[in-house]
């Protein structure tokens, strides 16, 4: 009797082992939203994927400091300090919109969510970003012909990241920018560039972050540089709190991958941070 039972409660416990399964499987495959591959709006210079959450509002004051390598006669820098005052807002979830002025440039722009990473899902994360710049350094002592529409400057940038586990996030941003006015008469007005960046978090509240543009098409007789930019990111209750080196001293967009006028190899680097406030 006891043998019958057994068999007849056998396929039972087959079904409901199967169905176990069938909920473990679903479990895994589901597609979650994978958060924070950056931590800050900007990996060092570049855009990151992050966008402000709705209604959240920062106040960003971005610093800094002159070249390192005019010692103690330019006070490693303190003497040529250059800061910008931006405003960021987040209109919603998928975009958020910006304004900033620095002494090199008044500088507006908008970020919009194209697509999320997922778990089990969409392999990486993408927005879009565009920028006006109005450019600043450009004196009508210098250019007595200068109108309005030559200070401009637009840039369009693609940025596509992706988190590899919790330490690990990397991004790849083709840019294209155009400025209505270039110092050299070599230099193509519209330019291309591919910007790279990635963050490591090697501690609890600590990350390095390192990004670097590459520019494609820039004339041979250009005086400019490709930027490197290199530094950590400390997370404060909710609140991060950048500090790196950078071969620019620019923060808009256009200022750093076309104009930067650092060299690594010369000690010729700008040290500079971002404090940020969210009402």
């Amino acid at each position: 009797m006891k043998k019958v039972l057994l068999l007849l409660l056998l396929p039972l416990g087959m079904f409901a082992q199967d169905d176990l399964l069938n909920e473990i499987d679903t479990a895994t495959t589901e597609k979650s939203k994978v958060e924070s591959a950056f931590k800050a709006l900007k990996i060092v210079n570049l855009e990151s994927t992050k966008l402000a959450s709705k209604g959240d509002l920062y106040f960003i004051v971005a610093h800094r400091f002159g070249s390192v390598k005019d010692g103690f006669e330019g006070f490693y820098g303190l003497d040529q300090a250059v800061t910008q005052l931006k405003f960021v807002y987040g209109l919603n979830d998928w975009l958020t919109i910006s304004g900033a002025r620095s002494e090199i440039a008044y500088d507006f722009s908008g970020k919009f969510l194209l697509k999320s990473q997922e778990t089990n899902g969409f392999p990486v994360a993408i927005a879009g970003f565009t920028s006006l710049a109005i450019n600043n350094t450009l004196k009508e002592s210098l250019y007595p012909e200068m109108k309005f529409d030559n200070r401009l400057v637009y840039v369009a940038q693609l940025l596509v990241s992706r988190k590899f586990n919790n330490k690990l996030s990397l991004q790849i941003s083709p840019t294209y920018f155009h400025e209505n006015f270039v110092i050299d008469d070599n230099q193509d007005n519209s330019q291309y560039a591919i910007g790279m960046g990635g963050r490591y978090k090697f501690a609890k509240r600590w990350s390095l972050n390192i990004d670097y543009a590459a520019h494609l098409n820039r004339s041979g007789s250009s005086p400019f540089r490709d930027p490197l930019s290199i530094g950590v990111d400390l997370e404060t209750g909710g609140h991060v709190f950048q500090m790196h080196f950078s071969s620019s001293q620019g923060m808009h967009e256009a200022g750093f991958l076309g104009n930067s006028t650092g060299d690594w190899g010369r000690g010729d680097v700008f040290f500079g941070f971002n404090l940020l406030r969210v009402f």
